[in-house]
């Protein structure tokens, strides 16, 4: 378990690129596909992950080179502001953001990466690969995660 709980202590914007990264629960929804309306700026989540997502690990497979690869592929930084609602609720960034804890299954909490996946947070298992459809089908799969 890990005792330097440097997500208790820093802001976002004070962490080293390190910390940041290790916030990552690798869940995969930030990989999902999303749809904003555009009169009451709700957002809703699919079950449509883009095809780059590692099903296994719920990790990008292009990580580094994900936005040449996707040019509209998330990037999160510590000054999102309201943009932090593309996240899940359960999203350490965004907890981290509103000055909430993080959930007892989160790595850095429970010292086990596969604790968001036992604790049926991830999307392993869950999903539908964005390169088997057309886009125009992507709406007809929003769901809701039970948090």
């Amino acid at each position: 378990m890990n005792k330097n709980k440097f997500w208790q202590i820093l802001s976002l914007s004070e962490m080293t690129k390190t910390q940041w990264e290790s916030l990552c629960d690798s869940c995969g929804r930030c990989c999902l596909h999303k749809i904003e309306d555009e009169e009451t700026n709700e957002i809703y989540f699919t079950n449509v992950a883009c095809h780059y997502l590692d099903e296994e690990t719920c990790q990008c497979a292009h990580y580094d080179t994900r936005q040449s690869k996707v040019p509209d592929c998330l990037t999160i930084y510590p000054d999102w502001g309201k943009k932090f609602n593309w996240l899940p609720i359960t999203c350490a960034y965004r907890l981290i953001s509103k000055g909430r804890p993080l959930f007892d299954w989160h790595h850095l909490i429970s010292g086990d990466v596969n604790s968001v996946h036992l604790a049926g947070i991830s999307v392993r298992g869950r999903t539908l690969r964005d390169d088997r459809m057309g886009q125009e089908e992507v709406c007809k799969h929003i769901i809701s995660w039970i948090e």
